[in-house]
């Protein structure tokens, strides 16, 4: 990551980012805790990106386990 022009090696790994616009973080997890959420817009601030989807697959209804998060930039 680089940060006003300064390279800062992290730890962290995006699971997918389409067209280079939006972040898709995949969990698999009984319960999505708020951490999970708090990760995805932390991703979003030091990006730079403004749109990112948190999924979490270990669902009987995906369809509720699909989070729109917006980086109010």
């Amino acid at each position: 990551m680089i940060y006003e022009s300064i390279r800062i090696d992290l730890s962290y790994r995006l699971d997918l980012l389409v067209e280079n616009k939006v972040i898709i973080e995949i969990k698999s997890v009984e319960n999505l805790l708020a951490v999970h959420h708090k990760h995805l817009i932390t991703y979003l601030k030091l990006s730079g990106l403004k749109l990112g989807l948190l999924i979490n697959f270990n669902a009987d209804d995906i369809s509720k386990n699909i989070f729109r998060k917006v980086n109010n930039l």
